[in-house]
C-alpha cells in the first residue's frame, strides 16, 4: 500500500448520499470516545439482547416469534456506506464503491434471507478489491441478525479479475483463513472504525 493506484477517484459529497440516518454534529461524534477503549472496534449489534439481563415481563408483542423487524436495502447501505476505504481517507459510499441500486435482499425460505452486495472498485485493476469486499462482508455479518446470509461480489465488468475475487469472497474457508491473519485484521479494523 505504499503507492496509491487511483490518486484521483470520483468523490461524492456526503450530503448527497442516500440515508435514513440523522446527520451527526461534531459534538455528537465526540461522545464516541467516551464509550471506552473498544468502542471503535466492536460494532454495536442492536438485534441481540443482553444474555445477562434479568428477564423482563413478556408482552403480547414479544410472544409473537414469527414477527421480525424487516430490514431493507437502505438499512444495508447505511451499514456499509461509512466503511473507510483502505487506500483513501474516504468512505466507500462517497467513493461510489457501494451503491444503493447494487444491494439486493432475496428470500431463501420463510425465515432466511440473502443480502447481495455488488461492489464497484474505483479502478478496474484495484489490488484491494478483495480486502474491500471482505470488509463489507465482515461488517454485515457482525451487524445483521442470523437470519441473513451475506453474499458480497464484485459488480460484473468493473474489475479485471472480478471472477477470481468473487471466488475468494464466496469461499468460506478462504474468508475464515483471511480473518485469522493479524495484519489483514488490522486493516479491516481500521476500515470499520468509521462505521456508525
Amino acid at each position: 500500500m505504499a503507492e496509491i493506484l487511483n490518486a484521483n477517484p470520483t468523490i461524492r459529497n456526503a450530503s448527497d448520499l442516500p440515508t435514513r440516518r440523522q446527520r451527526r454534529s461534531s459534538s455528537q461524534s465526540s461522545n464516541k470516545h467516551s464509550l471506552g477503549l473498544f468502542a471503535s472496534t466492536i460494532p454495536s449489534s442492536t438485534y441481540l439482547s443482553d444474555p445477562f439481563a434479568p428477564p423482563g415481563p413478556v408482552s403480547e408483542s414479544d410472544s409473537d416469534e414469527d414477527e421480525v423487524e424487516p430490514i431493507d436495502e437502505q438499512e444495508i447501505y447505511d451499514l456499509i456506506s461509512t466503511i473507510s476505504d483502505p487506500e483513501h481517507p474516504l468512505s466507500l459510499g462517497s467513493l461510489a464503491v457501494v451503491n444503493l441500486p447494487d444491494i439486493h435482499i432475496k428470500p431463501l425460505s420463510r425465515h432466511l434471507q440473502t443480502v447481495l452486495v455488488e461492489v464497484t472498485p474505483t479502478i478496474t485493476h484495484c489490488s484491494l478489491a478483495t480486502v474491500i469486499g471482505l470488509g463489507v462482508r465482515v461488517r454485515l455479518e457482525q451487524a445483521l441478525p442470523p437470519r441473513f446470509r451475506v453474499d458480497v461480489r464484485i459488480k460484473e465488468g468493473t474489475h479485471s479479475t472480478g471472477e477470481q475475487v468473487n471466488k475468494q469472497l464466496g469461499d468460506k474457508e478462504r474468508v475464515a483463513a483471511a480473518l485469522e491473519n493479524a495484519q489483514l485484521m488490522g486493516v479491516l479494523r481500521k476500515m470499520l472504525e468509521t462505521c456508525q
